[in-house]
């Protein structure tokens, strides 16, 4: 049975992958001619295993110290998926950049997979700049972080209490908490609130008495008729050939399926309390004018100590800042880090 629900997935993702949308440059899965790609390991303090992808730029002197910058995923996904194309755009202008796995995704360490750890994955980010640090080739006082989708509230939440990381940037943030708390523009009632977080640790204990592990379906596997516009948003990239990326040994839990029973867990993670403290380091929040999350970086903006910087990209939505590169501001991104990590 399990082998003909597999075979029945893979054929829906083959008829959904033909009806992608890749408009506007879409490119996920760029390859970039230009820089070094490879496999590196480190550790964060809680001793676990992180994973990340190094990009050097090509015919660099060897004795250069370069800048550097981490790069984070969407919440839910791997560095295959988005993480990847930001890091070599910006090696491409003279960056070395890590686009990591935050643990219990993607390849780095953490069981069960895909729980939800927002404490964890913040330290991720500063084991990441830990591991940048002793690179020969880069200059450990010009190391910036860039945080997509969710990783925008965890690389807020690490630059706080890091101020190695010197210039910090986010796109199409979530809020990882506030969405867990309160739902879009604030949408959810107290009363459903609590009845998640009842549900969660439910399914907490059910899973300790060994009963299989729940998910949130962050993004749905198959569209219907009455699949909201924001699902079909994150559908058309995590679940087409435009960015559905299973890793390896993963096949039945797809990205973006966090476990039911951690959910909780963000209902206590206040990113944004205290975000005035990174000043002076600089800030930069990227987000389209049609994005759904947009309120976020709006929010973080308005609290955020100077000097910060709201950059709202015409025709954009939420997605389309995850590969969509002409509509990415990658030149922005980049004067932003030339001009912070000098």
């Amino acid at each position: 049975m399990k082998r003909f629900t597999f075979a029945l997935g893979l054929l829906l993702s083959t008829f959904a992958a033909s009806a992608a949308d890749m408009s506007r440059g879409a490119d996920n899965f760029y390859e970039s001619d230009k820089v070094t790609r490879q496999k590196v390991t480190f550790k964060n303090q809680y001793q676990m295993n992180v994973v990340g992808n190094l990009f050097v730029p090509k015919g660099v002197d060897d004795s250069a110290r370069l800048p550097a910058i981490v790069v984070g995923h969407p919440m839910g996904a791997v560095k295959e998926q988005s993480s990847n194309l930001y890091a070599q755009k910006l090696a491409e202008q003279g960056f070395v950049t890590l686009a990591i796995d935050l643990s219990f995704w993607g390849e780095s360490e953490g069981k069960p997979g895909h729980l939800i750890a927002p404490e964890i994955y913040t330290d991720d980010f500063s084991a990441a700049v830990d591991y940048l640090s002793t690179r020969p080739n880069v200059d450990p006082d010009r190391i910036g972080a860039l945080g997509i989708c969710g990783s925008g509230s965890f690389v807020i939440s690490a630059a706080k209490i890091d101020p190695r990381m010197k210039a910090i940037a986010t796109v199409s943030m979530y809020d990882m908490g506030a969405a867990a708390r309160n739902g879009l523009n604030h949408s959810f009632t107290l009363e459903q609130r609590k009845a998640l977080i009842k549900s969660a640790a439910a399914q907490r204990l059910a899973e300790f008495r060994g009963g299989e592990i729940a998910y949130i379906p962050g993004t749905v596997n198959k569209l219907e008729a009455d699949t909201p516009t924001i699902q079909r948003e994150f559908f058309d990239f995590y679940r087409t050939a435009r960015g559905g990326f299973t890793p390896a040994g993963q096949e039945e839990a797809l990205t973006t399926k966090p476990m039911m029973s951690s959910i909780g867990k963000f209902m206590n993670f206040y990113p944004f309390n205290d975000i005035e403290t990174i000043s002076p380091r600089p800030m930069l929040f990227i987000t389209g004018d049609q994005a759904h999350s947009k309120e976020f970086s709006e929010d973080a903006y308005k609290r955020a100590g100077q000097p910060k910087e709201l950059y709202i990209v015409p025709g954009a939505g939420h997605v389309d800042l995850y590969d969509r590169t002409d509509l990415i501001p990658f030149a922005k991104l980049t004067s932003f880090f030339e001009g912070n990590l000098k």
